[in-house]
């Protein structure tokens, strides 16, 4: 076991012995060493005010991610490079990385708080495919994570376009090797365990150690990319005695496929799981890129999402409605479950002490089956859906032979909409069936007024998500999903923002 924490800041390797397990990157860099181009904006990981980027290991080079510091433990950059905008700095004849001066000539910066936050968004993609240059739709993609209220993001667009051509090439690709040599130096294969009088953090190295962890530590909590566990600290104040980091146990950071399955380790995040999932289920790309920004998705995980066991979770809808399971494991063994079982009440889950979830199983796709997921929520980008719906429909010879339609944000937990499956199964997949399974919906739920939606606002949602499925299935006039990226790029189609289900 260590008990010192060991990273690489601006050329330098930083040792930091029993910290605070649930200090924060952003805390660290301001407070502690006086670094103030990282700033806090919401402390929440929504407006990208905060953006570092960490650098990784990976294969024979270093990937660059952008991740929300504000949420980041310290702790989680144990044998990690630690990119920070003061670091940029030092490139380049004039002082400036190629994105700072695509940022001044291109009048990106007002008030520039937001700045920093945005250069270093921009560096992450700056060393992503280095040989190609980045589309518009990328950039878009890539910002949508960091806000502005000054510039109307158009400056700033045009500074990434002038960035981020191909053959890209810094400092830091110039000094590749020796950084990897660091790296390569601060690697170990020991586990991490701090303790300080704040409390103790525990970064497991196998699946092993962490159910016995988990046997002695019975109310750890567990996190992997804190993008919900750290707002408890921020913004709840609260106090974690014990948490346990998942990213470093091996067996939750792999994808598998053995035919039947694909198997998502619980500590992949989205940015890596969403290739094989989406080449498998391609509708899960467009809820995928509204789930947070980049930094969100850098850092947070599926198994995560489901861990919480919220009602608004993006996730569990489309799993659930695909015929998900959960693979869950303890000192006791293994054990599994269909996900929608796992969802007992609000706040409540099937989670016995002493167990984790381990790993989502997503079945192969049935060749008859229609299947899509989608989302309402305030804003398009970066926002907490009031209601999201998924559908999975088997129709053979214009029969639905089986239904599953699942929703968040209706209930207490993700649930399927029993009475509307009815409606739909055995019957043939037309306008009049589907008006019948909109009105079943009544019996399905009793959904809440918040501060997201009105109740009824929900039900109306629910009930045009399937109108809009039945369309984008059956009606030539609609070759693309609505609301999409394509639909903002193209204003000419319908825009789903009434209630629609856009």
């Amino acid at each position: 076991m260590r008990d010192t924490v060991r990273f690489i800041l601006a050329d330098q390797v930083e040792e930091i012995q029993n910290c605070d397990p649930t200090r924060t990157v952003l805390e660290f860099l301001r407070e502690d060493r006086g670094l103030k181009g990282t700033k806090e904006g919401c402390a929440e990981g929504d407006c990208g005010a905060c953006t570092v980027v960490i650098g990784e290991l990976q294969n024979d080079g270093i990937r660059y991610r952008a991740v929300n510091s504000c949420i980041q433990f310290l702790a989680t950059l144990d044998g990690k490079q630690l990119v920070t905008v003061e670091d940029l700095g030092k490139d380049g004849t004039a002082g400036l990385h190629a994105v700072q001066q695509a940022m001044l000539e291109q009048h990106g910066s007002q008030c520039g708080f937001c700045t920093p936050g945005f250069v270093m968004s921009l560096f992450a993609m700056f060393h992503n495919d280095r040989e190609h240059a980045v589309g518009r739709t990328e950039i878009d993609l890539g910002l949508a994570g960091n806000l502005c209220r000054c510039t109307g993001y158009a400056p700033i667009v045009r500074a990434a376009e002038q960035a981020l051509g191909a053959k890209r090439s810094d400092r830091f690709s110039a000094y590749e090797k020796q950084v990897i040599a660091q790296l390569k130096s601060i690697q170990s294969t020991e586990s991490l365990a701090l303790s300080s009088e704040y409390g103790q953090f525990f970064a497991p190295r196998s699946l092993a150690e962490l159910c016995k962890l988990l046997e002695l530590h019975p109310q750890a909590v567990l996190f992997a990319g804190a993008t919900d566990v750290g707002l408890w600290v921020t913004k709840q104040n609260r106090r974690l005695d014990t948490v346990i980091y998942l990213n470093t146990v091996p067996e939750l950071k792999q994808i598998q496929d053995d035919g039947q399955y694909l198997s998502i380790g619980a500590a992949v995040s989205y940015t890596d799981a969403s290739s094989a999932i989406t080449a498998r289920y391609p509708a899960f790309l467009p809820l995928i890129q509204r789930i947070g920004g980049t930094q969100v998705r850098n850092a947070g995980t599926i198994g995560g999402n489901i861990a919480n066991g919220s009602p608004i979770g993006d996730m569990p809808p489309g799993l659930i409605a695909i015929g998900a399971r959960l693979v869950l494991r303890s000192t006791r063994g293994r054990r599994l479950l269909d996900l929608e079982d796992y969802f007992i009440s609000y706040g409540k889950q099937d989670l016995r002490e002493g167990e984790c979830v381990a790993e989502i199983l997503l079945p192969v796709a049935p060749d008859n089956q229609l299947f899509d997921t989608y989302k309402v929520s305030k804003r398009f980008e970066q926002d907490i859906s009031a209601v999201c719906g998924a559908f999975a429909l088997q129709v053979e010879d214009s029969t639905v032979i089986r239904a599953r339609v699942c929703f968040g944000g209706m209930a207490e937990t993700p649930k399927r909409a029993r009475a509307c499956e009815q409606a739909l199964e055995g019957k043939t997949f037309n306008q009049e069936t589907v008006n019948r399974a909109m009105q079943a919906m009544l019996d399905d739920f009793t959904p809440l007024t918040d501060m997201r939606a009105s109740a009824s606002y929900r039900m109306r949602v629910a009930q045009n998500m399937l109108q809009r499925f039945y369309l984008e299935r059956t009606a030539t006039a609609y070759p693309v999903r609505l609301g999409t990226r394509y639909q903002r790029e193209n204003p000419g189609r319908p825009a789903g923002e009434d209630g629609t289900g856009g």
